[in-house]
């Protein structure tokens, strides 16, 4: 079996080959990750893919978490090498090079958790970097409405498609804890450390005048305010817009945001990005919470017509974060489905 800490250490060293080389970006077919799904279930045999198909009308696909628990579907555990390989693949296709090391590297954090935590009663099962689950909502093949999840630890990443096409990647979540590893052989990895980074530039670009507006606490929530089971109504959004921001700092949000959608896969950024700006680039507002200063409590915001995206660094001395990306209208594809399903009523019972 081929560890994650191995997988997430080498592929360190493939995405920087690959930005070396300047590879082009490849584009991924509307299809292939329906392809890659079906693939990955073939290889599970009748007990493991009743254990990894559930309806896509019930209640377990939208009951998403991050905390370490025991899932439904099926674990790494209970995989062989050829499933793990489908399952890799599926992933590759999901996700952009550096989505797949983000989540790779955030699953073999856990290892380091083992180490970190070593007096901590049960650690050697609670921090497990192959305790993450593998589930299936419908049925792929059909023409009816399906997707599939990865969630575990500090990871839940939740695909919805509906008449074909995958369209929605929310609810989407990154942890990592340590935020930044400050010992060991990996010492120095951030896994979300760009966004972090990202985001402060922006923060302090801004103007006295700026700060008053996108500041909107002096002290960070104790996490993302957006959490599992909890209606995501910020109301009017808060911070600064982007139509009060200068040139280079409407640059910085751009990449701030590519970094975040840019962890999916070339078809789907595209497609959130071109959505983002069909609602009205200048509309997003971007807010901050608590310091400033690097190794300090802080929160960041961005809010639009088509998505909220929280950030929040706070728990163990400001090493442990945690990014979520919402689409309020359209998290598990809710909008998408509400239209199919007035335009198709006869299909309101898909599994």
């Amino acid at each position: 079996m081929i560890s994650c800490v191995f997988l997430a250490t080498c592929f360190v060293a493939i995405v920087a080959d690959a930005h070396e080389a300047h590879e082009p970006v490849v584009v991924v077919d509307s299809d292939a990750m329906r392809q890659a799904v079906l693939a990955w279930r073939s290889t599970l045999g009748p007990e493991l893919t009743r254990q990894a198909s559930f309806e896509f009308a019930g209640p377990v696909r939208t009951d998403w978490h991050f905390v370490p628990k025991d899932r439904l579907g099926v674990n790494w555990h209970d995989m062989n090498l050829e499933q793990r390989r489908a399952a890799h693949n599926l992933l590759r296709i999901a996700l952009s090079s550096q989505g797949y090391f983000k989540a790779l590297a955030i699953m073999s954090l856990d290892e380091d958790l083992r180490r970190l935590e070593a007096s901590r009663p049960n650690a050697q099962n609670v921090r497990d970097p192959e305790r993450y689950w593998f589930a299936l909502f419908g049925d792929p093949s059909s023409d009816e409405p399906w997707g599939w999840r990865i969630e575990g630890h500090h990871l839940s990443l939740n695909f919805s498609s509906v008449t074909g096409q995958v369209v929605s990647v929310t609810p989407a979540f990154f942890g990592t804890n340590p935020a930044e590893l400050r010992d060991g052989p990996r010492a120095g990895l951030r896994v979300l450390g760009t966004e972090e980074d990202l985001a402060r530039d922006l923060i302090t670009s801004c103007t006295p005048a700026q700060l008053k507006t996108a500041m909107i606490a002096e002290t960070a929530p104790g996490d993302v305010i957006a959490l599992p089971g909890v209606e995501i109504n910020f109301g009017e959004p808060e911070g600064l817009s982007a139509e009060e921001m200068t040139d280079a700092q409407q640059a910085l949000l751009r990449n701030l945001l590519d970094e975040i959608i840019g962890n999916f896969n070339a078809e789907l950024r595209e497609r959130a990005l071109d959505e983002l700006e069909d609602a009205g680039f200048d509309k997003l507002h971007f807010a901050w919470a608590g310091s400033v200063e690097v190794g300090k409590g802080h929160y960041f915001r961005i809010h639009g017509p088509t998505l909220v995206i929280e950030y929040d660094n706070t728990q163990n001395n400001a090493n442990h974060a945690h990014l979520v990306w919402h689409s309020p209208d359209n998290n598990f594809g809710a909008d998408y489905l509400q239209r199919h399903y007035a335009e198709s009523p006869h299909h309101q019972s898909a599994k």
